[in-house]
């Protein structure tokens, strides 16, 4: 296994209103004991209105968890009815920021450059993302999965020093597998992130692709979280439908 530390993300999306998210966290915390804290770090992400409620559960509780945002604003503040700044998560001690997931690229068109400018945003307020990349079904049949991904990753760290890159976690999320109760096979996500890595060495060094984490995600679930687990390029996973269910979630943080 690698030495670099597990890190289960939970992107809740638009789901949980702040009591339930209340209720769903309070019931992890019964699930899981102190050393699977230790052992993997586990991140809650929330929909933006739960996220001051669940925040205050982890202070005030002092849960080992850490608090993730779904989106966020590549500015500061101004105009831009309905946007969430960088600086408001900040506020909220916001430890960890997911950009770029497939639903904002393909639903909201977010595009390389826009993921970038969030990419440097999240880390100019001393927060980490959780870089999401991953290719399309049409794009994995006609074998361009490696030009997609080395793609995305090349330009969501342009102009990201290597002090900041060694410190993001990155999330291949293959688009077909997601929601779909498909997933890659883990030799064949491993590969991929091989490539990553990779891409990462090319544009640093390997000391910052090493250190790096990066997890899988697509129908990530119970069942299959340990063969994704066991193979030693994959760090962990961001979890879609199975992390709604706090149950669910424990096993998977369990996963050893």
């Amino acid at each position: 296994m690698s030495e670099r530390r597990p890190i289960i993300a939970a992107n809740w999306k638009m789901h949980k209103t702040h009591l339930e998210a209340i209720q769903a966290v309070q019931k992890l915390s019964y699930l899981l004991d102190k050393e699977d804290a230790e052992m993997v770090e586990v991140v809650i992400c929330p929909a933006f209105t739960a996220l001051r409620s669940v925040e205050t559960l982890l202070d005030s509780d002092k849960l080992p968890y850490e608090l993730g945002a779904q989106n966020v604003s590549s500015q500061d503040k101004g105009a831009f009815t309905g946007e969430i700044s960088p600086l408001m998560l900040a506020a909220l001690r916001v430890s960890y920021v997911i950009v770029g997931h497939s639903e904002r690229r393909q639903l909201f068109g977010e595009d390389d450059q826009v993921v970038n400018k969030k990419v440097r945003a999240v880390f100019a307020h001393g927060m980490t993302p959780i870089v999401c990349v991953g290719e399309t079904l049409e794009e994995r049949e006609a074998d361009g999965t490696q030009s997609k991904v080395t793609g995305q990753v090349r330009r969501a760290f342009s102009d990201v020093d290597a002090t900041q890159a060694k410190t993001a976690v990155v999330a291949y999320e293959p688009i077909w597998a997601i929601g779909t109760g498909r997933n890659a096979e883990p030799n064949d996500a491993g590969r991929v992130v091989e490539m990553i890595r990779a891409t990462i060495a090319d544009r640093y060094d390997e000391e910052v692709a090493q250190t790096m984490r990066v997890q899988y995600g697509g129908s990530v679930k119970p069942g299959n979280i340990r063969e994704f687990m066991a193979h030693p390029e994959i760090d962990g996973a961001l979890v879609g439908g199975a992390g709604l269910d706090p149950e669910d979630l424990a096993l998977i943080v369990k996963y050893r």
